[in-house]
Order: C-alpha cells, then structure tokens, then sequence
C-alpha cells in the first residue's frame, strides 16, 4: 500500500520560505504522476504544480516563478521550495498520486505578518 507523508509546514512572514516535502512508501512511486495541491477552507482544492514522472513540470499561474517543484525517483520523495511566500498562499497542501488517486494527509502552510 502506498502512502503519503508531508512534513515542512508551518508559519512565516510574507516573503519567507517554506519547503515541503513528499515522502512515498511504496515501489509504484515511479509509476504515477504526483501533484502539489492547496485547499484554503471553504474552497475547493488547487492544483499548486504537476510533477511528471519524465519532463516539465508545470505551476499554477499565481505561484509560477516562486515556487519549485523536485522529484527524486531514488529517494522517492517530491518536494516543493515555496519562496516570496505571500498571504495568499496560507492554506493546507497536500501532495497526490496522480494515477493512483491518494492523498497525503495535509501540511498547513500560513502566511501572515
């Protein structure tokens, strides 16, 4: 059974940084996509960055150029370097297996001054 553990969340000023880690249990780590999402409360979950298993990965608008995605197939661990962290990015992320459809359990992430 695979699972999915963030850590690396907490509370920061705006323009601090943050980085988030993804650890994969498992041997299908390999075979799927992962993504990074973000749910504020009351809103519906974002897709932050998708991680392909070989080639570019993407952001969402709103983080393009602060945020940097990683994916480490030996360590089997995705990471996401969150910098010039703005208010606006305070919510809870979660990383994804893409293919497989599971979830971490969630790393809150707030920004506030």
């Amino acid at each position: 059974q695979v699972q999915l553990v963030e850590s690396g969340g907490g509370s920061v000023k705006p323009g601090e940084s943050l980085k988030l880690s993804c650890a994969a249990s498992g041997h299908i780590f390999g075979k799927t996509d992962m993504d990074w999402y973000r749910q504020v409360a009351g809103k519906e979950r974002e897709l932050v960055a998708h991680i392909p298993k070989f080639g570019l990965i993407t952001y969402t608008d709103s983080v393009r150029g602060r945020f940097t995605a990683f994916r480490d197939n030996v360590k089997l661990t995705v990471t996401l370097q969150m910098n010039s962290l703005k208010p606006e990015d305070t919510a809870v992320y979660y990383c994804n297996a893409a293919q497989l459809d599971i979830w971490g359990q969630g790393t809150q992430v707030t920004v506030a001054s």
